[in-house]
Formats: structure tokens, C-alpha cells, sequence
């Protein structure tokens, strides 16, 4: 079949130069740790992948069948220990993702949004959500938990009309694991240390969340707020964990280790990655859009009325940073750091990540969006390889209760 001359162009370009990988750090060989990966990849459903969206595409680079192959190359090569994703629709994950995956050593679990519940059976399939995989030789899965964002705005939405309106509509969610880990997550220990003596350090508890929030540019105050829901329900999780781990002891939520990974539609300068970073977000913020929040927020947070800021009681960082990876979603439209890796500061260390994708490659062969022939989602997977120290009982990730 002859192809046109715009396909030949895609194709004769040339898959890219292989990603770098930048070293941050050594391990620490005096101590036993858990070395292990995380990829977040925002896959790019197929329902969103048309041509009107990405017209400098091929139609047959579009196609589900061509990219679901590159997706699987991808998240297959790199091989990550955890892998979190976003955009999987329902279908894909029960047909495509998981067998895939259960071949190469891995379990998962996924949820799709919340409107999915209101649909035919025919229709569910077809609706997008979010998807951790682990594996299964290094983590257990101790139990999931689900956050519907629309379902805590209504809850929520007592004296303030935005939480109905604007939040309350976006059905947008997020997905727990709470994993933990087992002898062979510790094999990296150094010999001459041995892995750690007391089983509750072997058994490292961690909780892996992947978040997927609302789009819009124009819905910041909607992201802010997701954001905040999410943390709450983060911050409950790990106290029932805390608890339920260890019957008949006082909730321990320091004992349980966070990851949160997602596409979080927010630039660095957002205060979504403001609130996550600092732990607090002031309440008069300006991605808040003086619009009417606070008594709802107020509940969401448990802040004091007095108090004119935010907060949560995590220490996040966030695995990349700006200077190493200038963006995670390149579109025509659109190139921006939007998709990212948080980590527990306090208890793990990143000792390398997957650096981006070669910018004279893009120039080169004047490559204007992705997906692309070679690229398969508008999305590049981020990589982070952490240290992990066992926790038994540090304050590991969060700080103080007040």
C-alpha cells in the first residue's frame, strides 16, 4: 500500500535517542533499604485520541490497536517495580493491561471515574480512570481505597454554591494501594548489613496513590480544591491503616510510607504543587478565584476559622524538578511540567530518574505535538528510582500531629 507523503514524513524520522538516565545519588550501604521504581504515564485514552485533538498525527499512529502496542514496548522497558496510570480505559485495563502485565510478574487494581456508575454496561467500558500495577514479588496488596472527588465536594457543599457548581460536576478520581513489602524488595540491602532483623521493617508498609485531576485551565480553583479533598482522604487512610496494622496500638500513621503520582493538570507554579510541596496554601490564593470556598475548605482541612491558610501534614517532594524535564505533556497547543511523582521526604530518597526526551530530535524532524508515530501518548512516562529506609516508628512522611 502506498502511504502519502505526510505519513513518510513520520516515518522516516526515526524512533528518538534512547531517554538518559540521571543519577542523583549512591545507596546507602550501611544500612538495609528497599530499592525500587515508579513510572507514572498518563497513557492518552483512546476516546480522547482524534484527529481533531491531534491533527498533526497520522490517523493510523491514532489507532488504539498501533499505540496500545508502543504504550506496552514502553511500560515493558523500563520495567518499574510500581506503575502508575492514567487515562486506562475500563475495557483496556481488563482486556489488554493486566493480562499483559500478570505475564511479566505484576498484579494491579483500577478504577474508572465516578460517571461510570451511571452508565449501561456497554457503556462503562469505554470510560477512562486510573490503574496502579506492582510487583508482585517484591509488594503485597493489603487493600485499595478509592477518592471521588464529586462525592466529597457534595458532602461538602453546605454554605457554598461553587462546591455544587464547579467542583461537584467534575468527576475526576483517585486510587489507593496500600502495599507492602516483601524479603525480596530488600535484596539491594548490603550483605555485610543484612536485611533488617525485625519482621514489621521487612514488612514496610507504603501507600501509592495515583490521582488524575480536572483539566481545564479555566477550573484552577477546581484542581486547588481536588487537591485538598485528596490530601484529607490520604491523611484518613493512613490513620485507618495506622490503626488496622496494628491492633490494640494507638494509630500510627508515621509507620506507613507515601508515594502520589498522577497527572495533576498543574503547572509547577500552581498552588495545587504549591499546597503539596510547602504543606499549605493560603486561603485567599489566587487559583482559589475570590470565589466563595472557605467554610467548605475549612471542613475539608480541619483548619482553625481564624487561620488564613491551608494545610496538610505530609512532607512531599517532588521527584523532578523544572531544569531536568522542561515538560511531561507536549502538544501543539500546549508543552508543560503537568505529571508527577511525589515521595515521602523524610523516609526516601530518589537515586535516579528517567531524563527527557532528546529536544533536537523534536527540532530535528520538526515534530510539532505528540502522540507521534514513534511516541505513543501526548504524555512521556516519568521514571524515579527511590531508596526507601525502614520506618519502624520515625516519623517518616509526616509530621507531628497538631
Amino acid at each position: 500500500m502506498t502511504a502519502s507523503p505526510r505519513v513518510c514524513t513520520y516515518v522516516t524520522a526515526g524512533h528518538p535517542p534512547q531517554r538518559p538516565w540521571i543519577p542523583l545519588t549512591r545507596p546507602n550501604r550501611m544500612r538495609p533499604t528497599c530499592i525500587f521504581t515508579v513510572m507514572c504515564y498518563n497513557v492518552l485514552s483512546d476516546k480522547y485520541a482524534t484527529r481533531q485533538m491531534y491533527g498533526y498525527c497520522p490517523s493510523w499512529a491514532l489507532e488504539w490497536e498501533y499505540r496500545k502496542k508502543g504504550i506496552l514496548d514502553e511500560i515493558r522497558h523500563y520495567a518499574a517495580d510500581i506503575i502508575s496510570l492514567q487515562e486506562v480505559e475500563t475495557d483496556q485495563f481488563y482486556n489488554f493491561f493486566l493480562p499483559e502485565l500478570k505475564c511479566d510478574g505484576y498484579d494491579g487494581i483500577f478504577s474508572p471515574k465516578s460517571r461510570a456508575k451511571t452508565m449501561a454496561e456497554n457503556d462503562r467500558k469505554f470510560v477512562d480512570g486510573c490503574a496502579i500495577f506492582f510487583r508482585t514479588a517484591k509488594f503485597t496488596l493489603i487493600k485499595e481505597h478509592l477518592v471521588e472527588f464529586n462525592q466529597l465536594a457534595m458532602a461538602n457543599a453546605e454554605g457554598s454554591d461553587n462546591m455544587l457548581n464547579r467542583v461537584m460536576p467534575k468527576d475526576n478520581i483517585g486510587l489507593a494501594a496500600l502495599l507492602r513489602t516483601n524479603e525480596a524488595a530488600w535484596e539491594n540491602a548490603n550483605a555485610t548489613t543484612g536485611l533488617p532483623t525485625d519482621p514489621a521493617q521487612v514488612h514496610q508498609n507504603v501507600l501509592v496513590c495515583t490521582a488524575h485531576l480536572h483539566w481545564d485551565p479555566e477550573f484552577c480553583d477546581v484542581k486547588l480544591i481536588q487537591t485538598m479533598m485528596l490530601s484529607n482522604e490520604l491523611k484518613s487512610i493512613l490513620d485507618q491503616s495506622g490503626t488496622s496494622l496494628r491492633p490494640g496500638h494507638k494509630s500510627d500513621a508515621s509507620n506507613v510510607q507515601l508515594l502520589l503520582c498522577g497527572d495533576f493538570n498543574s503547572l509547577p507554579d500552581s498552588g495545587v504543587i504549591e499546597f503539596l510541596t510547602s504543606g499549605r496554601v493560603a486561603a485567599d490564593h489566587r487559583d482559589f478565584k475570590e470565589l466563595t470556598y472557605k467554610s467548605s475548605l475549612q471542613k475539608i482541612s480541619g483548619c482553625e476559622p481564624k487561620t488564613n491558610e491551608f494545610t496538610h501534614s505530609f512532607k512531599l517532594a517532588s521527584a523532578y524538578s523544572e531544569d531536568i524535564m522542561p515538560y511531561t505533556n507536549y502538544t501543539f497547543d500546549f508543552k508543560g511540567i503537568i505529571d508527577y511523582i511525589f515521595y515521602s521526604k523524610q523516609s526516601m530518597v530518589p537515586l535516579g530518574l528517567l531524563g527527557p526526551l532528546s529536544a533536537e530530535w523534536f527540532k530535528e524532524h520538526k515534530i510539532v505535538g505528540c502522540p507521534h508515530p514513534h511516541v505513543p501518548s501526548d504524555h512521556f512516562p516519568l521514571l524515579v528510582e527511590i531508596e526507601m529506609t525502614p520506618t519502624s516508628g520515625a516519623t517518616n512522611g509526616m509530621i507531628s500531629r497538631r
